[in-house]
């Protein structure tokens, strides 16, 4: 079949299908040896070092996707030696010999086979860049002048992490989580992305990315009538495919609607972090009508609109909307436990929740949040509005309720909870999560 037919018969972009094609081999190899994908597989490797780094690609790719997090060779060596360790311990007597030395070497062999090339070298700066944060937004205004766009045709998107079951860890809920077996129902993460413009008029449909693509609370129901764009992968991450389909297929649709209504020309801006999921040379040519622009590396914590306080504030209308969930619940079924109504609770509640919470984050937020990114849009009289203290987001979230429901929640929990999200996961989370997806590639594979 011709790369057109093929593209057209599996709803892919070409250059994804041509990507395809060309790294067959490469591709098959990797699923045999449950290796990532983006590794540059010259040679089947074996022992405690290969997992190591199978690993450690995990915990890496958590930090930069999820968390949005830079890491530099002080931090992925270190890393390397903690994991290691943990995994020779495991081993016993087997790997008794095996020896491993974070040296540069082996740091610059290990970017190679993991294709990267945004983790610093020893000595670079890993944290927020704040000298590049304060100039950046003078550069901005310039690129905007003179691309002739206004707060309504600017766009920004991020992606976050969601632990949609996870319980403040006082509760007998998640006290009890510790003894279940197998995969644990509050470490069961989702990734979305959110986005909107900067007038904040215009609230993207949330893009969804879950492990599976058919859950059981998924059979016999659209997918096209939910308030999210669902998408799958094992890893329940935005990679570079999906984003350069939600890029195509949703994205400039949707903003090409909104452009029709409002009766202004179909020419936008949107700002993205540097994220791997985010492939530069796709998307700058994708379309003339919509100029790409990515932040400079290291800011997103200071600049980005998304993360300052559109998701969080997002997350604890979340929180709120599932403890009055389950308060109705109960109240409507006496006999109901908050236990057997936490078994119950599944993905597609946490869905609909999902829409429900995300409708209620006001034009007001998500216009505020450019304050730091573009000042320029406001003057006095509109400064927007911004929710990130903790002050304001106890205020979403009614602790009586949870109160009522005998659960041991204060502020502080809540806290606790909303910052989880996007807590880096600990070396026994990334080797089980990895365990985890190898038994489902067996399935698949046999």
């Amino acid at each position: 079949m011709k790369i057109c037919e093929l593209a057209k018969k599996f709803d892919l972009p070409e250059s994804t299908v041509r990507t395809v094609v060309k790294g067959k081999e490469k591709i098959m190899t990797a699923v045999k040896d449950s290796q990532s994908l983006n590794s540059s597989i010259i040679r089947k490797r074996h022992g405690i070092i290969a997992q190591m780094e199978t690993l450690l690609q995990s915990w890496c790719d958590n930090q930069v996707r999820v968390k949005n997090c830079p890491v530099d060779q002080n931090t992925v060596c270190f890393q390397a030696k903690q994991i290691f360790e943990k995994l020779k311990e495991e081993a016993g007597e087997a790997a008794e010999n095996e020896v491993f030395k974070a040296s540069n070497g082996w740091f610059s062999r290990f970017k190679c086979r993991c294709n990267w090339h945004s983790i610093a070298e020893s000595g670079e700066a890993a944290s927020a860049d704040k000298e590049t944060a304060s100039l950046y937004p003078e550069k901005l205004k310039t690129m905007i002048d003179e691309g002739g766009y206004t707060s309504q045709t600017i766009f920004n998107v991020d992606e976050t992490g969601l632990f949609w079951k996870k319980m403040p860890k006082r509760t007998f809920i998640a006290r009890e989580e510790k003894t279940f077996p197998g995969f644990k129902a509050a470490k069961d993460r989702l990734t979305l992305m959110v986005g909107a413009n900067a007038a904040g008029d215009c609230k993207l449909k949330p893009l969804l990315v879950y492990r599976s693509e058919n859950p059981r609370a998924l059979k016999n129901k659209s997918k096209a009538g939910l308030p999210v764009i669902w998408k799958s992968n094992a890893k329940a991450w935005v990679t570079a495919s999906l984003f350069e389909d939600w890029f195509g297929h949703h994205f400039i649709p949707e903003v090409e609607r909104y452009c029709r209504l409002k009766e202004i020309p179909f020419k936008v801006m949107l700002l993205i972090d540097n994220a791997p999921g985010h492939p530069p040379a796709t998307l700058i040519n994708f379309d003339p009508r919509v100029e790409v622009v990515f932040l400079p590396p290291n800011t997103t914590s200071l600049l980005q609109p998304m993360d300052q306080g559109v998701i969080k504030t997002f997350k604890a209308y979340y929180t709120r909307r599932s403890f009055a969930h389950l308060h109705e619940a109960m109240r409507q079924n006496n006999e109901l436990s908050v236990k057997d109504f936490w078994k119950q609770f599944n993905v597609l509640d946490a869905v609909r929740i999902i829409g429900q919470s995300w409708n209620e984050v006001s034009q007001k937020t998500l216009n505020g949040v450019w304050k730091k990114l573009c000042p320029f849009f406001f003057t006095s009289e509109t400064q927007g509005e911004t929710i990130s203290d903790p002050e304001q987001i106890d205020s979403i979230i009614d602790i009586d309720i949870a109160k009522q429901l005998n659960l041991e929640v204060d502020n502080d929990d809540v806290q606790e909870l909303l910052d989880s999200h996007n807590q880096e996961l600990t070396i026994d989370e990334v080797i089980e999560m990895r365990k985890y997806l190898s038994k489902i590639l067996t399935k698949l594979i046999r």
